[in-house]
């Protein structure tokens, strides 16, 4: 594993000095920090909060009649929040009113428009266009919609015609992100060869992202020989490669991956994070002390075991992109070098813990998760340190190096 000194120690240790006083005059009053980083030689390291829970809405908080089920995707736009309750085959729209409070807008479960089908059924992600229009995976029904922003049908954008793809699985989109010409990238379960590309007028325009794979010539003579149903059988047991995308300010899409070797994740042979330029090219800078992987270690104890597992992240627009771990219900934070900068949660039915995390947002630095099990959002807000960080962490990248130490 790699170890580097980087701007992130030098802002942290800056950060750190400047609230110890507070910090230690209070350590007799608090519970201790659930934060923490890794030092030079990769030990765990107790590090000040730099978010704190602000607090769990639950289905009833949120004044719903009918409880969450199995909720999957989750949508910042603004100060709007907008929830992906697949179980339900609805969306729930709700606005953050004030710094502890969110409150439901409307429930969508229908469109209007010419066609066949105008309601929901387990819709599993949703995106805004800076046009104001709606792209909504509709799993249940084989399409990606788009719709005004009055929830009026524009068209939708149904399983790609490819040669390569089985004509008989079924299209189950899963995950979506929308650039500024309002193109359309995909995940779509059992699809294993990146993300599919739509363009704007719903043409099929290729796959971007797709892991390169290099074959040896026993894999060669194997598929020169099978037959076409031996080598869809074969193909239909890889696993989806992404699990979740994010589009961040500058149009690159982050995604991550839980499809990742433990044997790999140790030999730093797997990518679980990966930054994809208009190419599909991975352009993620990994200059950190370790590698991108969530936590280091994958030994058993204190009720976890096994490796971090990625399966949502987002992106700030300081470059801080933060990852959610569905294994160990934990949420690890990285610098556009690479750079942990926090880690912290954990598997419980405490505050801040969850059961079963999905899916993860921003709104400014304050952070959402969606817990699918539980049926229910946790607001997390920045603390006084965690200000603090980010602050240096701006200025430093705008090149004011005196005021970020």
């Amino acid at each position: 594993m790699k170890k580097r000194i980087t701007k992130i120690g030098a802002v942290m240790l800056s950060a750190f000095l400047v609230l110890t006083v507070p910090l230690t005059a209070q350590a007799g009053n608090e519970d201790y920090s659930y934060t923490y980083n890794y030092d030079y030689w990769g030990d765990v390291q107790d590090t000040p909060d730099l978010y704190s829970v602000c607090k769990v809405f639950t289905s009833s908080d949120l004044g719903l009649d009918v409880n969450m089920k199995n909720p999957t995707g989750l949508y910042v736009y603004g100060d709007l929040v907008y929830i992906c309750d697949s179980g339900n085959n609805r969306i729930i729209e709700a606005k953050r009113t004030a710094l502890e409070n969110i409150e439901v807008v409307r429930i969508i479960d229908s469109f209007k428009g010419d066609v066949d089908v105008t309601t929901f059924n387990n819709p599993t992600d949703v995106a805004i266009s800076e046009e104001g229009n709606f792209f909504i995976a509709d799993q249940g029904n084989a399409r990606v919609l788009k719709l005004d922003k009055d929830f009026n049908y524009l068209m939708q954008f149904d399983k790609p015609i490819d040669n390569t793809l089985d004509e008989k699985a079924a299209f189950l989109p899963n995950k979506i992100v929308i650039d500024p010409a309002e193109r359309v990238y995909c995940i779509a379960t059992g699809i294993n060869k990146g993300l599919i590309k739509y363009e704007n007028d719903g043409t099929f325009s290729g796959f971007v992202g797709a892991t390169p794979v290099s074959y040896d010539w026993m894999d060669y003579i194997w598929k020169r020989l099978a037959t076409q149903e031996q080598r869809a059988l074969m193909e239909s047991f890889v696993p989806t490669e992404y699990d979740n995308i994010y589009m961040d300010k500058e149009g690159f899409i982050y995604a991550v991956t839980s499809a990742i070797s433990e044997d790999d994740l140790r030999a730093d042979a797997g990518n679980p994070v990966r930054k994809l330029n208009l190419m599909g090219n991975d352009i993620l800078v990994r200059n950190g002390n370790y590698t991108i992987i969530g936590d280091l270690y994958f030994g058993e104890g204190g009720g976890y075991s096994g490796s971090s597992l990625f399966s949502d992240v987002t992106v700030m627009d300081n470059d801080i992109y933060v990852c959610m771990d569905r294994n160990r219900g934990r949420l690890f934070g990285y610098d556009d070098q690479g750079n942990l900068v926090f880690a912290f949660g954990g598997n419980g039915n405490m505050d801040g813990y969850f059961r079963r995390p999905v899916a993860v947002e921003h709104m400014n630095h304050d952070l959402i998760v969606l817990d699918s099990l539980d049926g229910a959002v946790t607001l997390f807000i920045t603390t006084e340190f965690g200000e603090l960080i980010y602050d240096a962490i701006e200025q430093f990248d705008a090149g004011d190096y005196e005021g970020s130490g």
